[in-house]
């Protein structure tokens, strides 16, 4: 008899998901709300350019490193990647003092940094042999319990405790806009992001859509469906396990099998009516805080006006906190190029406060204040960057902008957080959330559960295959 399954949400996880059911030999359904598959993959296009709506760039992707395995799994890796400047991926700008950062392995990131701090050279090797650690166990990690009690630790404090100059700490946080630095972040997390950018750095000529239509073509070459603008509506359960999924348009899709590339507050919204969860679980899931946003700059360079920096660049105020950027100040900014060296985004941290007033608006339909705010904001990140790469302004053509209302309404992300539920190291049995729900049938995925970013989406859609499938539910080499 044919499986069926579900899968609600296009997004990297539910599609990871749906490929691997699909070659499992289940008929897949994928049941996406917005007219394009993807979700932070997106891409758009401007003036004939396309941007990333949240890929920009990827780490540890070389042949044995973590993103590799699973893109050589996936048939990723042949993808127009790009490698990063090895001996600076990332150049770190803080007041007036400017450092680089490598993305070529423990050793070179240990070298580099001690160059520029040789008193610390000691605590940098401490810090780069935990990395290596998390990065070389990371597939065994979230299914054993070696690295429980890094959840349970606090990046913030682990920082403070192994790198003693001040300024060091500073530089090795400031270039983590792939993640949110709050005082609650795990250690496991930030370790984990980390690491795969110090074994090496990518960008991806032509953006994240390129995965998604690789995922997507994979699907429907194994006899699965991807159905866009058409959202889920209903979980429904004969109260032993889940049955169908209904859709806004009045179709019902029966499967043995959902999984939910959503927040876990909209998945269980979805079952509300459904037996077998107790009220319990769905408090714990409906109180999750979300992470912050970002505020972005998408910039066409005039021809020939601005050199191709094929490294980003991370630029502070001298009082910039890194562990609390998303302050309303502009403080801080991260720049990053297309490998097509024709445009660029300059990003800064947003939290959703900022822009709550116009919460029941959507795009293109927004008041002129709302523009002005978006102006007021933009000068302010284009200021800041234009003190590290001079003549900045004079090379602009266009310029958009985009906050996390935007973000919300095209990808579907809760009070457009970039980085799904926010994680604590002081209660991780209450953030780190389980693939497997209490009604059966019923799995989550995507960035919400235990891990963000492209590496940490396609780990957490291993686990939930895993719950679904067995050990293996497709060859990591």
């Amino acid at each position: 008899m044919e499986r069926r399954a579900v899968i609600i949400g296009a997004g990297l996880g539910g599609l990871l998901c749906g490929e691997m059911l699909s070659r499992n030999g289940f008929k897949v359904f994928v049941a996406e709300k917005q007219a394009r598959p993807g979700g932070c993959l997106q891409t758009f296009r401007r003036a004939g350019m396309t941007f990333d709506c949240g890929f920009h760039y990827v780490g540890g992707m070389r042949p044995g490193e973590a993103l590799g395995k699973i893109f050589d799994a996936f048939s990723l890796r042949d993808l127009p990647f790009v490698r990063m400047d090895p001996g600076c991926s990332d150049e770190v700008t803080i007041g007036n003092d400017t450092f680089s950062i490598p993305s070529d392995g423990p050793d070179a990131f240990v070298d580099v940094l001690s160059g520029f701090f040789p008193a610390q050279r000691d605590n940098l090797e401490r810090y780069a042999s935990l990395l290596k650690q998390v990065g070389d166990n990371i597939f065994g990690a979230l299914s054993s319990q070696a690295m429980n009690p890094l959840f349970a630790t606090g990046a913030k404090a682990w920082l403070e405790e192994t790198i003693s100059d001040p300024l060091l700490r500073k530089v090795l946080s400031a270039n983590a806009l792939k993640m949110e630095l709050s005082p609650s972040l795990p250690l496991y997390t930030f370790a984990q992001i980390n690491s795969s950018f110090m074994m090496s750095s990518w960008r991806l000529t032509g953006g994240g859509d390129s995965i998604v239509s690789a995922l997507c073509d994979s699907i429907r070459a194994c006899g699965g469906e991807i159905i866009l603008g058409d959202a889920a509506s209903r979980i429904v359960s004969d109260g032993a396990k889940v049955t169908s999924v209904e859709l806004a348009s009045g179709e019902s899709i029966p499967c043995d099998v959902a999984v939910a590339d959503t927040h876990p507050a909209v998945a269980m919204a979805l079952a509300e009516n459904t037996e077998g969860v107790r009220k319990i679980y769905r408090r714990r899931i409906s109180s999750l805080e979300s992470t912050f946003g970002m505020f972005t700059v998408n910039v066409a360079l005039k021809k020939g006006a601005l050199p191709y920096i094929n490294h980003n660049l991370f630029i502070h105020s001298a009082e910039a906190d890194m562990w609390n950027p998303a302050s309303g100040k502009v403080d801080s900014v991260m720049v990053h190029f297309y490998p097509e060296g024709d445009h660029l985004d300059i990003m800064t941290p947003m939290d959703f406060a900022e822009v709550s007033g116009w919460a029941d608006t959507s795009t293109g339909r927004r008041p002129e204040e709302y523009a002005e705010f978006k102006r007021g904001k933009a000068e302010e990140c284009i200021c800041l960057a234009g003190k590290r790469i001079p003549g900045l302004r004079d090379a602009f053509d266009r310029v958009w902008t985009s906050t996390p209302l935007t973000w919300r309404d095209y990808t579907g992300s809760v009070n457009g957080s970039a980085y799904g539920v926010r994680k604590d190291f002081s209660s991780p049995e209450q953030t780190l959330i389980p693939s497997r729900t209490p009604l059966p049938g019923l799995f989550l995925t995507g960035q919400s559960l235990n891990l963000h970013g492209i590496l940490g989406v396609g780990m957490t859609a291993l686990l939930t295959c895993r719950e679904i499938l067995g050990p293996d539910p497709v060859r990591i080499a």
